[in-house]
């Protein structure tokens, strides 16, 4: 491998080195680098007089600001990006000749924004909605983009019906609202005429869609693509991110709370973790099916709103991102990162899938409006590490200053450079497939089941999630308007579990179907979030005290936790130092306005000799929205007595004693479990 070629974890960091600006201790210019003496006054014809057109730096500042906001995503929107490194654990040889999928150990750059589909730039962060995850690793063959989601589905299945999705969706167009919201006439009335969308308006209504944290959260590239080996062979693929920390979500009522507390809280949180040096971390699976095998299911591979139960076909486990550093400018790392499907290494390739095909012109034709023409692909955060030599030339934005006469292909000007490369010189060659038909508009018989997989869906959830799924039903069919659509869709559900389409029917006023039902009895415990991985690590604990705490046990439990990798937070009536029986004091970092209990993950009750009534009253309202979002409490000292008032001290995850390692212990091992959801409410 050439030097110029070299990838490693540190590669594209430093090659976004030479556009990263500084400007301590510099002197002001314009753009052109003409050094400014007046940033303060426009210049004018008297101190009172009009200003002049003369004044070319009045003009280029006014002009650029006019200028700062491009066209936001129509769909993803709001996101929120960060820089890592991808490690691969097991060579893929067998299955493909993608370099950076070869060599064990070895590591290259990447960058991952997360984002919601159906709100604006300036929604809030837990709406019930789809998330983005898209991840671009900059290979020595160029960029491959993975550009997925949270759910390994879709609700269409051809690329045409994506408009219409999209519009049913967003903001009604005659009120302009609700904003972020699924939960009104038009996005259900498509729903319940386009029943392809009903296996993915399942995971839409659980808890999936109402994230903890997008640390917290599954990676699917939703697609089925192909690797293609050294031999030329064939195998379908489907991408997986499994998040180290477990999947974990909201409840939906906390949701609601957070978005007007913090409408920051997801990228706030992945933002503090990667300062904090918890750095995220998701290891990559791959779901393999020989080509050979394509119709050997009992539904269509090629099909986006079907998965690939994890049962039937294993996820193998490849690789590891961690994601170590956050962005120096949202808007030119961010905002202007462009993802495509159609982006690929030697090695990957498509399927006929209708929606991916329907994508790979989409993208592109996104990003010439967005992002002002045809050059974005030369924006820092956008250029591959490795060098790009073609024929294209100018349009709007162009860096590259390309030398020489020739700018066409054939030439003999040039002796015909920049060439075409061989396969064996890594020149990328699509797949030969063999495709054969007549041109029609029409879908595969084998796409015509809607229901199966929603039903395996309900039937792989837990009791816990169902209901869960079945109150975000009648929330939001409740907000639907017209009672014919309500209806619609009830009837819609009731082929996918007829006593969920009678509950939700009698929730939201509209009769029960009569007909329907499913004969599907499959499951996958691999959908249910209460299959997932539990731990403490980095969650975030409320720590409710006042003077005169008792502080050798409150250190003992402040030290315990960190210790854990927990990150406690002390709240009181005020910022400032808070002392105890003993004289200890301990920071306040948030009163009781500012450290609202839905923005932690746990509390811990300390109390206090000196407290008063404002304090306990509002300990109690700490306790109580805990404890009704399922969340562990612990306490020791005066906070028990405060637990006791409150008649939920031996609910289970709640935890008291004095503050000794047995408390500790019982307390950490509540916070391991993330939710308590047999408590008597």
């Amino acid at each position: 491998m050439s030097e110029e070629n070299k990838v490693n974890g540190n590669s594209k960091n430093e090659q976004l080195d030479q556009f990263r600006s500084d400007e301590r201790d510099k002197h002001l210019t314009t753009n052109q680098g003409l050094k400014v003496s007046e940033d303060e006054f426009s210049l004018k014809a008297g101190s009172r007089g009009p200003t002049l057109m003369e004044d070319f730096h009045f003009r280029e500042k006014m002009t650029h600001f006019d200028h700062e906001r491009i066209p936001e995503r129509i769909v993803h929107a709001r996101g929120y990006g960060a820089h890592g490194e991808f490690e691969l654990y097991e060579s893929m040889q067998p299955y493909t000749k993608a370099k950076f999928l070869q060599e064990p150990g070895a590591k290259v750059p990447v960058f991952v924004r997360f984002s919601t589909v159906a709100g604006s730039k300036g929604s809030f962060d837990i709406p019930r909605d789809v998330r983005g995850f898209a991840t671009k690793f900059y290979t020595e063959e160029g960029n491959f983009d993975l550009v997925g989601n949270n759910m390994p589905v879709f609700f269409i299945q051809d690329a045409i019906k994506f408009p219409d999705f999209v519009h049913a969706v967003k903001p009604e167009p005659d009120t302009g609202y609700p904003q972020a919201a699924s939960a009104h006439d038009t996005f259900w009335d498509f729903i319940a005429n386009n029943q392809e969308s009903a296996h993915m308006v399942m995971w839409l209504m659980s808890d999936r869609a109402i994230p903890r944290s997008l640390r917290m959260m599954e990676g699917f590239g939703v697609h089925t693509f192909r690797f293609i080996n050294e031999e030329g062979k064939s195998h379908f693929v489907k991408f997986h991110w499994k998040p180290k920390l477990g999947v974990h979500s909201t409840v939906w009522d906390e949701a609601q709370k957070v978005n007007g507390k913090n409408p920051d809280f997801n990228r706030q949180d992945i933002h503090e973790s990667i300062e904090n040096g918890d750095y995220p971390e998701w290891e990559l699976g791959v779901q393999i099916v020989p080509e050979e095998d394509e119709f050997k299911f009992d539904f269509d591979v090629l099909d986006p709103t079907k998965l690939w139960p994890e049962e039937d076909v294993p996820v193998k486990i490849i690789g590891k991102m961690t994601l170590n550093r956050n962005v120096d400018n949202v808007f030119a790392e961010t905002e202007q990162v462009a993802f495509h499907p159609g982006s690929v290494v030697p090695g990957i390739d498509f399927s006929n899938d209708p929606l991916l095909q329907g994508r790979l012109f989409s993208y592109t034709d996104t990003q010439l409006i967005r992002l002002g023409g045809p050059n974005f692909h030369e924006l820092p955060i956008n250029r591959p590490v490795c060098p790009f030599h073609n024929n294209q030339r100018d349009g709007y934005g162009r860096q590259t200053i390309n030398i020489g006469k020739a700018s066409y292909h054939n030439n003999s000007i040039a002796g015909n450079s920049p060439s075409t490369a061989t396969v064996e010189e890594g020149g990328y060659e699509h797949y030969q497939e063999k495709v054969e038909g007549r041109k029609i508009q029409a879908r595969s018989e084998s796409f015509k089941d809607h229901f199966s997989q929603a039903t395996m869906f309900w039937n792989s959830m837990s009791e816990v999630e169902k209901a869960h799924i079945e109150e975000a039903f009648s929330f939001e069919l409740s907000m639907v308007n017209d009672k014919a659509i309500r209806q619609q869709v009830v009837d819609m559900i009731a082929y996918i579990d007829l006593e969920l389409s009678k509950e939700v029917a009698a929730n939201v006023g509209v009769q029960e179907p009569i007909d329907g039902g499913s004969d599907v009895t499959k499951s996958s415990p691999a959908l249910s979030q209460m299959n997932t991985v539990h731990k403490p690590d980095t969650m975030k604990i409320a720590v409710v005290l006042h003077e005169g705490y008792n502080d050798t046990e409150v250190q003992t439990v402040l030290e315990g936790l960190k210790k854990n990798n927990t990150y406690p937070t002390v709240i009181s009536s005020k910022l400032g130092r808070v002392k105890g029986q003993n004289g200890l004091e301990v920071e306040a970092e948030a009163t009781f306005d500012t450290g609202d209990p839905v923005l932690f993950d746990a509390l811990y009750v300390a109390g206090g000799k000196d407290s008063d009534s404002d304090f306990t009253k509002k300990a109690n309202y700490m306790i109580k929205e805990t404890f009704k979002h399922f969340k562990p409490i612990g306490a020791t000292g005066e906070g028990i007595a405060i637990l006791h008032e409150n008649d939920i001290a031996d609910e289970p995850g709640v935890v008291t004693g004095k503050g000794t390692d047995d408390f500790l212990s019982g307390f950490i091992n509540a916070v391991s479990a993330h939710r308590h959801w047999n408590r008597n409410l």
